[in-house]
C-alpha cells in the first residue's frame, strides 16, 4: 500500500493549521468525549450520519496539535474511501508504522469502521498486546454497539452517542448567547422571548443537524433529502442487502405517520408490505438511528412488550424533507423533538394510553415517575390534562412531576406544571 493514499485523510502531516477548517465549532456537551483523547480506553463515537462524529474526531486531533504532539503521530483514515477498499486495517497500519511512525504513541482515529469485517477483533488484539496506540473509532450503526463492541470490547472502550444539536446548541451556533440563570428566574426581556420564540420555530422544522445549520434556507431541504438518501443506501439497504423501493416505502411511510402508535394493518394496507418484512425493515431503521420506537409503560413486561409502540424521527428537519406533510404538524414535531431531547439526556422513556395519554413516562432513577404532555399551544387541549390526572390517579405514589409542554405558557393546573417548551428544552 502506498502512503500517499493516507496523505489526503491527513493533511496536518504537512500542514497543522489545516485542523482549523476541520473542527468546527465546539460542542460543549462533548468535551468529555474529546478529553477521552487522553485515556487509553478505545474511544467510541456512534451515532445518526452527518450529525457530527467526524468532527469531534477533528476536535481531538486538534487538542493533541494544541499539545505539541507530533502531527505524524496522528492517523485518521475515513473507511468509506474507494481508494481504500481493497486494503485491510494491517495493510493501512503497517504501511503508516513503516513509513512515517515507526516507534512513537500513536493516535488512530478510524471513522466509520464497521466497514471493515473483523474489526473489532483486530482492534481488541492491539489493545490487549498493550500497542502503543490510542484507537478512536465511529460508526452509524447502533447494531456495532449492542452486538460486536460489547462482545468484544467489553470493559476496554468509553462508547458515546452522538446526536444532532440540541435547542441549545443550535442556538449557540447560531450565536444567540443566553443567560441560564436569567431564564430560570424568568428575568428576561419581551424582545428576548420574541427571538426564542422565533428559534424554536425554526428549530422545530429545520431540525439540529450541524452542516444544514450554517446553509442558506433554499439549500437546507434538498441537503437534508441528500442526507435521508445517504442514511437509506448507505447504512440501511447496502449494509443488509435490501429491496431499495421497499426499503424507502416503509422509510417514508414512518416518517409520515411519526409520533402514531405503529399499525401493522395501516403497513399491510398501505405498502402491501408482510409482518416479518416490516419489522426487519424497522429494526435496520433504528439500528441505522433513523427512527426509534416507544413502548407502552407498564411494570407487567409481558404487557409493555405486547402492547403497540409509537415511532419517531431522529430529526425534525430530516422528517420534514421527504414525508408527506397534510398540515404543519407543529403538534407531532414538538413531540418527536421533546423524545429526541429525551434521548438524548439518557433517560428511560416510554408512553402511557388508557382512556387518556401521556406522551411520555420516565421512569427516574429512584423509580419515581415523571409523566409530560406536549401540547404545542397556549390554549390548552382538556385532553392532556385529562391524561396527567388519570396517569396520577393510577400511580399515586410513585409520581414525581406532571409536566405539559406549551408554546409561551407557564402556569400550574391542578398539581401539573405548565412550561413553554423553549424552557423546558433550555434549563430542565
Amino acid at each position: 500500500m502506498e502512503i500517499e493514499k493516507l496523505t489526503y485523510w491527513n493533511p496536518w502531516w504537512e500542514s497543522p493549521a489545516t485542523i482549523g477548517e476541520l473542527s468546527g465549532k465546539l460542542r460543549l456537551k462533548y468535551k468529555l468525549l474529546v478529553d477521552s483523547i487522553k485515556i487509553r480506553e478505545i474511544t467510541i463515537l456512534t451515532g445518526i450520519r452527518r450529525a457530527g462524529k467526524s468532527t469531534l474526531m477533528y476536535q481531538m486531533i486538534a487538542a493533541l496539535l494544541n499539545a505539541n504532539v507530533n502531527p505524524k503521530q496522528i492517523l485518521f483514515v475515513n473507511l468509506e474511501d474507494k481508494k481504500l477498499a481493497q486494503d485491510t486495517l494491517d495493510d493501512i497500519y503497517l504501511t503508516y508504522r513503516e513509513k512515517l511512525n515507526p516507534t512513537e504513541k500513536a493516535y488512530i482515529f478510524f471513522d466509520e469502521v464497521h466497514r471493515r469485517n473483523e474489526w473489532e477483533a483486530w482492534i481488541r488484539k492491539k489493545y490487549d498486546t498493550k500497542s502503543n496506540d490510542k484507537f478512536v473509532i465511529s460508526g452509524s450503526c447502533s447494531y456495532l454497539l449492542k452486538k460486536e463492541y460489547s462482545t468484544l470490547l467489553t470493559g476496554r472502550n468509553l462508547t458515546f452517542e452522538v446526536f444532532p444539536l440540541s435547542f441549545e446548541e443550535w442556538l449557540g451556533f447560531k450565536e444567540i448567547l443566553l443567560n441560564k440563570k436569567d431564564l430560570q428566574k424568568g428575568l428576561i426581556s419581551e424582545k428576548t422571548k420574541i427571538k426564542l420564540l422565533r428559534s424554536m420555530n425554526e428549530y422545530l422544522y429545520e431540525g439540529g443537524f450541524p452542516e444544514v445549520s450554517f446553509k442558506p434556507k433554499e439549500y437546507k431541504m434538498p441537503l437534508l433529502q441528500q442526507y435521508f438518501d445517504d442514511i437509506l443506501y448507505k447504512d440501511i439497504v447496502d449494509r443488509y442487502n435490501l429491496n431499495p423501493q421497499k426499503t424507502k416505502d416503509l422509510a417514508l411511510f414512518f416518517a409520515t405517520n411519526f409520533t402514531g402508535i405503529m399499525s401493522l394493518r395501516n403497513v399491510r394496507n398501505s405498502l402491501q408490505l408482510s409482518y416479518d418484512t416490516t419489522t426487519n425493515y424497522l429494526a435496520y431503521f433504528k439500528e441505522a438511528f433513523l427512527f426509534f420506537t416507544l413502548d407502552h409503560f407498564s411494570y407487567s413486561f409481558k404487557e409493555q412488550k405486547t402492547l403497540a409502540s409509537k415511532v419517531y424521527c431522529i430529526d425534525n428537519g430530516l422528517r420534514n424533507a421527504v414525508s408527506f406533510k397534510f398540515s404543519k404538524d407543529e403538534g407531532k414535531l414538538a413531540e418527536n423533538l421533546v423524545l429526541v431531547e429525551l434521548l438524548r439526556r439518557k433517560t428511560s422513556v416510554y408512553y402511557w394510553k388508557n382512556k387518556n395519554e401521556v406522551d411520555f413516562v420516565i421512569k427516574n432513577s429512584d423509580n419515581s415517575l415523571t409523566a409530560i404532555n406536549v401540547s404545542y399551544t397556549d390554549e390548552l387541549d382538556e385532553r392532556e390534562i385529562k391524561g396527567a390526572l388519570e396517569f396520577k390517579e393510577k400511580y399515586k405514589l410513585r409520581i414525581k412531576e406532571l409536566i405539559i409542554l406549551s408554546k409561551n405558557t407557564e402556569q400550574k393546573i391542578k398539581r401539573i406544571k405548565v412550561v413553554p417548551l423553549w424552557k423546558w428544552l433550555l434549563v430542565s
